[in-house]
């Protein structure tokens, strides 16, 4: 067995990324993107694939945190738009992609996962993980 759950599995055996906060459910973990300041995964402790598989209350939970990530991003980045994605292609474990995006970013209009369609992003101011998780404990608050 892993730290998180699930032998092999990317999400159970590492943090996957910088943790800024956790509950008994879930992290929220910072992406190093220099392109995507503010970038974040929410992530389920334990190994499971489908939102589906949770009982309702968790989803509701899991739910919870993502909007107070997204409220707490863009507070802090004012980013243009924020992608909200769960994929789990590559690694089926319940997390969320909670990407920011500018007009002017490296991928815009397209997805952060696309061919870039400018050479560079231009520098935007980054925060530090304690600011970020003591936005999301604010915006929980409120919910």
């Amino acid at each position: 067995m892993s730290e998180y759950g699930f032998e092999g599995c990317e999400l159970c055996d590492s943090p996957g990324g910088e943790v800024v906060w956790e509950s008994a459910l879930c992290r929220v973990v910072m992406v190093a993107d220099a392109d995507y300041p503010g970038f974040c995964r929410v992530i389920l402790h334990r190994h499971l694939g489908e939102m589906t598989d949770l009982p309702q209350r968790e989803r509701m939970q899991v739910m919870n945190v993502v909007f107070a990530v997204e409220s707490a991003v863009r507070s802090l980045y004012r980013p243009d738009k924020i992608n909200l994605a769960s994929l789990g292609n590559m690694t089926p474990h319940v997390h969320w992609h909670l990407i920011p995006r500018w007009r002017d970013d490296r991928h815009f209009p397209q997805p952060v996962w696309a061919k870039p369609q400018r050479l560079n992003s231009p520098r935007r101011s980054v925060v530090d993980g304690q600011q970020l998780g003591d936005q999301i404990i604010a915006a929980l608050r409120t919910t």
